[in-house]
């Protein structure tokens, strides 16, 4: 499973059915259940109060995450329709309505059999760029923060083949992390429906109680707690809260640009497996050496010899959460020397003992400390200049990897508008890939391709008989590449 930009999915032509999520029989108000409003997370405040803010300015933001994938065989619509509605009655999550209130976002949520669904025919499509189009035009249109349901479900439907099924999703219900388990609640419920059966699949923690009990542990935190001692050292030893992406990216301060958004393989299986066995052999693990490659391709690219950046961890290390859908996302500062002496050993060890560190922070949510230490950029639109800002998930560990072959799944992310980078690996049975999104500047373009051709060639070198900590000079060609 891979995450790519939505310009490149590989869709199929057909004929295109979207599922229309509402109370039971779509008239009359919300049936909620009152008692049952509660305070939003940290992340779901602070994004819906700024998409709320930048609704009438001449930068609207907006941002989702998708995914599709294949369902083989003649298609059984009620089943699809039936594991669709599984999916919303299943999370909770997925049935909020958010709504602000003066002291933060609170929602309410619609019963499980207060849910119903409708089929919309929207026609047929001839060509995979029409299919694109269509749905991504639908996404930005349709997905909005501020409605409800912040999501998107439907279905591409086609005469004797297989049908792609997609799911697109507002941030603020959904992370990088819960893709996966769309397509496995999905995927399962729509077998089970096709035999007659119940899905039986075991019931997910409630992102809601996840919610509630870290705003119970942090709604009062203050800069003196002792929980915040690695944010205030970090701070100390950065300048603030925000470690710089190092290059050139050719941004004016304050300002937002469109973006862009690309893809690349580094390494294949075998490659990835040769890097992972040589992080073994040192004492590290897999995704140390993709954050040691960072750091040294940034080095030889110009950064500095010290590597910081920001880290978005999941924060479903509790099987409670593991199934479950929702923002279980914090995002934490790291830091270790990437110095040239070093050899791979140190190295990797150095990333390990940063990493470490960091995690026994792990709970403090950045929003808060963002908030606390950074004050006078916390109501900005975006943050205050380019993040190094780097993501690594082994898609081989997630619930229904298993069968992702037979599934082909893939993820999808969109922004409307950026001012500076954000980068994304992935580990799937294929090897190790890189999604990027970047300001679309000409700078930036020529930045970014140079970064992407030498840490492909840093990370071959550590995967290489030899494990080395920097690779040879790059050939000019490749640095235009």
């Amino acid at each position: 499973m891979r995450q790519i930009p939505w310009e490149t999915a590989d869709i199929a032509p057909g004929r295109v059915v979207q599922w229309r999520i509402g109370p039971t029989g779509l008239t009359g108000p919300p049936h909620r259940e009152e008692r049952n409003r509660r305070s939003a997370s940290f992340n779901q405040d602070k994004h819906h109060a700024l998409i709320d803010e930048s609704r009438n300015t001449d930068e609207p933001l907006a941002s989702w995450l998708a995914v599709t994938f294949e369902i083989g065989g003649t298609l059984n619509r009620a089943a699809l329709e039936s594991a669709l509605l599984y999916l919303v009655r299943r999370h909770d999550l997925l049935r909020c309505e958010f709504h602000r209130v003066p002291e933060n976002l609170s929602y309410a949520v619609h019963r499980p059999d207060g849910i119903g669904i409708e089929a919309v025919d929207l026609g047929g499509f001839d060509t995979s760029q029409e299919i694109r189009a269509f749905l991504g035009d639908g996404f930005r249109k349709s997905i909005d923060t501020m409605a409800w349901p912040p999501y998107v479900m439907g279905a591409v439907l086609r005469d004797g083949g297989s049908t792609t099924v997609y799911l697109a999703f507002d941030h603020i219900v959904s992370d990088g992390m819960s893709m996966p388990n769309v397509v496995r609640d999905v995927q399962v419920a729509y077998a089970a429906y096709c035999r007659g059966e119940d899905p039986g699949l075991p019931r997910p923690g409630s992102y809601l109680e996840f919610a509630r009990e870290q705003r119970r542990c942090y709604d009062s935190i203050g800069v003196d707690d002792d929980r915040l001692v690695y944010w205030k050292a970090f701070i100390g030893r950065n300048g603030g809260v925000f470690p710089r992406f190092p290059l050139d990216l050719g941004v004016e301060p304050g300002r937002l640009y469109p973006p862009v958004n690309d893809t690349a393989t580094l390494l294949d299986d075998r490659q990835a497996e040769a890097l992972e066995a040589r992080c073994r052999d040192v004492g590290g693990k897999p995704f140390m050496g993709v954050l040691a490659a960072a750091a040294v391709a940034l080095r030889d690219e110009g950064g500095p010899d010290l590597y910081r950046a920001l880290m978005p961890l999941s924060e479903r290390g509790r099987a409670t959460w593991r199934d479950s859908l929702g923002w279980f996302v914090n995002t934490l500062p790291i830091e270790f020397s990437a110095a040239r002496d070093l050899a791979f050993g140190q190295l990797i060890r150095g990333v390990r003992d940063g990493f470490t560190t960091m995690m026994e922070s792990i709970d403090v949510p950045f929003i808060r400390a963002w908030e606390l230490f950074a004050p006078e950029h916390f109501t900005g639109r975006c943050w205050p200049f380019p993040v190094n800002f780097l993501s690594y998930i082994d898609m081989r560990r997630c619930p229904g990897a298993e069968h992702h072959q037979q599934w082909r799944p893939t993820a999808y992310v969109w922004v409307s508008r950026v001012n500076g980078s954000a980068s994304w690996f992935q580990r799937d049975s294929a090897g190790l890939h890189i999604n990027s999104i970047y300001v679309d500047t000409p700078q930036a373009h020529r930045t970014m391709a140079a970064l992407q051709g030498r840490l492909r060639e840093t990370l071959r070198a550590m995967a290489g008989p030899v494990a080395l900590v920097s690779p040879r000079p790059m050939p000019a060609v490749l640095l235009q590449a």
